[in-house]
């Protein structure tokens, strides 16, 4: 299987970025869409508090205004950010440098993933310029988002175009993966970040095109006149339910996986220590959450009429998948056992994970249990909950994978005083946001509300936590500026800055050159990515 390698000319040539094949610029560009996608998200988020600072009108008056932040928010967060940056940034990124190879196996099926993405991106971006932009929230719920005067098919063509490039990207990696290790690199020789990205795409594979018929059927419904999800004409909007939660929760891990895997090479590398119950990990942890990825989804839906008996099994099965995450979780904190730790940026953020992701998990039990999630459906604790578990807990994976991937994507060094204020605003700010969210859902206050003028004694609640979402911008921006920094002043990056044993720092300079390695690569019988004792 022969790759081109890809010759770069000096200076910036546009033409060679929009036609390039080499996986390292493709990556370069999911990073900077899938971070526009955040910074955009994050201002929506900014309106929604904004807003929510009084019970009456604050900055705007009209709800619909409010849902299209709503909309915009959750689609662009998880749809336009953090899948497209673990699945397609670090993916790119990491996976031939990882295993040894040139490139990955179809470099132009990999550009049009990138570009179908991008494509996504842009239309998604045009809801701020159509007349009438998606009014759906961001789940596209029926009947609501069929009667409304929104543009639903706006939703529906970015959920494909994104939908296409990840199955692309999907077919492509696992066929690089399995076809081109170098020669050495056995199953038992990967980093958890390959395992952990191979059983994201196999999730995506599954359950990818479930999605893409739920909102296909929601088009047709609207624009043609079918009756999939009109319960007066024999159709019920509750298949939609189902079918958007059965893509929906799998997500979930599509996401937490890669996440996981890249906290993983964190924290091996500043541990010194080599991970702990590999195989539990690979084998427990990462393909048992597979297995049970698919029979979860149930949970989001307990209140909508499901027989008792179907509820009773998704009670057992939602609080059965705790058990390969929780050894995910167990694998990541045996592994800085007695570990000589090096508390730089990249490892401030990995720990900062494991206090989020232990919220949030700990918060989802009530979720699993039937008798208690129907009191809390709809209230802000599933917010808050939602976004302890996977939103911001994963944002600092991603951001610490930035920073720990920095210096072998640009051959520059960042600044530690300032990576390390950006995680303390950012850190500091999403636990002032999220803790007393926790306590406001608790007390009843529903979701998805932009007036709460029935609920006075909520306001002080809410102001504190606008405030603390100012704090997690604030802290937003100083992590952009320091990677910009960086880029302009920062020091000449060495080959491997942190010592870790891992291919990507070991046999290639930074930033690799076209091809990746000047010779090809052949491992030892003893080689391990996390041979530390070694």
């Amino acid at each position: 299987m022969s790759v081109r390698a890809e010759t770069y000319t000096s200076g910036f040539s546009l033409k060679e970025w929009i036609f390039t094949t080499d996986h390292k610029r493709i990556a370069v560009l999911y990073m900077i869409g899938s971070f526009a996608a955040f910074f955009v998200a994050g201002l929506m988020a900014m309106l929604m508090r904004t807003e929510l600072l009084t019970p009456g009108g604050t900055i705007t008056n009209n709800p619909t205004n409010y849902n299209v932040w709503l909309y915009f928010h959750g689609a662009a967060m998880i749809l336009g950010y953090q899948i497209p940056a673990l699945t397609g940034y670090f993916a790119n990124y990491y996976v031939p440098l990882m295993i040894g190879a040139k490139d990955v196996a179809f470099p132009r099926l990999n550009a049009l993933s990138v570009w179908l993405f991008w494509m996504g991106i842009v239309l998604a971006l045009l809801t701020f310029v159509i007349p009438d932009p998606p009014d759906i929230m961001w789940t596209g719920y029926p009947p609501y988002s069929i009667k409304t005067p929104g543009n639903t098919a706006f939703y529906t063509f970015t959920v494909l175009l994104i939908g296409f490039s990840s199955i692309a990207g999907g077919v492509n990696f696992l066929t690089t993966i399995i076809r081109m290790r170098a020669p050495g690199i056995t199953w038992g020789k990967l980093n958890i970040f390959i395992w952990a990205l191979m059983a994201a795409f196999v999730i995506q594979l599954i359950f990818v095109p479930i999605l893409g018929t739920a909102v296909t059927m929601l088009s047709l419904d609207k624009y043609l006149g079918t009756n999939y999800f009109n319960a007066a004409m024999g159709g019920s909007p509750l298949i939609y339910e189902n079918l958007f939660w059965f893509y929906s929760h799998p997500a979930v891990y599509v996401i937490l996986l890669p996440a996981v895997g890249v906290l993983y090479e964190i924290v091996a590398t500043f541990t010194r220590n080599r991970v702990f119950n590999y195989n539990g990990v690979v084998y427990g942890g990462i393909w048992g959450t597979v297995a049970l990825s698919g029979v979860v989804w149930i949970h989001h839906i307990f209140v909508s009429g499901m027989p008792q008996w179907i509820i009773i099994i998704e009670v057992f099965t939602t609080l059965a998948i705790s058990v390969p995450v929780g050894i995910l979780l167990i694998g990541l904190v045996g592994t800085l056992w007695k570990g000589s730790i090096d508390f730089k940026t990249p490892m401030l953020y990995a720990t900062g994970f494991l206090f989020l992701f232990l919220i949030g998990g700990l918060t989802g039990i009530p979720n699993a249990m039937s008798s208690i999630y129907i009191h809390i459906h709809g209230t802000q604790w599933i917010v808050a909950h939602f976004h302890y578990v996977m939103a911001v807990s994963v944002t600092t994976a991603i951001i610490g994978g930035t920073y720990y991937m920095w210096p072998k994507l640009t051959g520059k060094m960042y600044s530690e005083t300032l990576g390390k204020l950006g995680f303390a605003l950012f850190f500091t700010g999403v636990n002032l946001t999220f803790l007393p969210w926790l306590y406001l859902g608790y007390l009843g206050m529903p979701r998805r509300y932009y007036g709460y003028s029935q609920f006075p004694q909520f306001q002080p609640i809410q102001q504190f936590i606008t405030f603390g979402s100012y704090i997690i911008f604030l802290g937003a921006l100083v992590i952009l500026i320091s990677l910009i920094h960086s880029l302009i002043k920062g020091e000449k990056a060495p080959q491997n800055p942190w010592g870790s044993k891992s291919l990507e720092w070991t046999h290639t300079q930074s930033p690799p050159p076209p091809g990746n390695f000047t010779q090809p690569v052949k491992v030892d019988e003893d080689w391990d990515p996390y041979g530390y004792n070694k």
